[in-house]
C-alpha cells in the first residue's frame, strides 16, 4: 500500500469518527433510526490490507467509539463483526489474487455489488450493536425495528456520501 493511500485512509478515519462523535451521536429519529456513518471507513479499507490488520483497525475504531459513547465494548464487537462479514463476503465474491481496483468503493465496484456488500455489512453491524446494547429478549421486536430503520438510514447515508465524494469509473 502506498503512502498516499495510507494518508487518505487516516484522514477518512479521523473525519468519519469526528462526524459520528460530534454530529451524529445525539441524532435519532423517534429513537428508532440512528445513523452510524463511521462504518463507511471500515467498508472502504483497501482490498490488499491483511486480515489481522483489518481486525486491529476495527478493534481500535470500535474502542474509540466506545470511549465516547460509554458502551463498554458494544461498538468494538460490532466493528469486529462487520470486518468478519466483510472478509467473508469479499472472499466469496472476488478472486483474492488479482484485484483490479484498490478499494471497494461504489465507483470502482459497481452499484449492485456495493449495495449488497454495504447492506450485509451494515445489517451485521447493527444486529450485533443493538442486541448487545439492549441485551434482553423482552424487547426483541423493538430492537429488530431499531436495527432495520437504523440500517436503512445508515445505508442511505453511506450511499449518499459515496455519490458525493467518489467519482464513478467508466467501465
Amino acid at each position: 500500500m502506498n503512502s498516499r493511500l495510507v494518508l487518505i485512509n487516516i484522514v477518512r478515519w479521523v473525519v468519519l469518527l469526528l462526524i459520528q462523535i460530534l454530529l451524529l451521536r445525539n441524532l435519532s429519529f423517534y429513537n428508532l433510526a440512528t445513523p452510524f456513518v463511521y462504518i463507511l471507513f471500515l467498508l472502504l479499507i483497501p482490498f490488499g490490507t491483511p486480515n489481522l490488520l483489518l481486525y486491529l483497525i476495527a478493534f481500535i475504531t470500535g474502542l474509540t467509539l466506545d470511549a465516547f459513547y460509554d458502551t463498554l465494548g458494544v461498538h468494538t464487537t460490532a466493528c469486529v463483526t462487520l470486518v468478519f462479514v466483510r472478509i467473508s463476503f469479499i472472499s466469496l465474491t472476488m478472486n483474492r489474487d488479482g484485484f483490479d481496483e484498490p478499494e471497494p468503493t461504489l465507483g470502482n465496484m459497481g452499484f449492485k455489488w456495493f449495495i449488497l456488500y454495504a447492506f450485509l455489512c451494515t445489517i451485521s453491524h447493527h444486529l450485533v450493536l443493538f442486541f448487545l446494547e439492549t441485551f434482553r429478549l423482552a424487547e426483541f421486536s423493538y430492537t429488530l425495528l431499531r436495527c432495520f430503520f437504523s440500517a436503512i438510514f445508515t445505508l442511505f447515508s453511506v450511499i449518499l456520501i459515496e455519490f458525493v465524494f467518489y467519482n464513478r469509473k467508466m467501465r
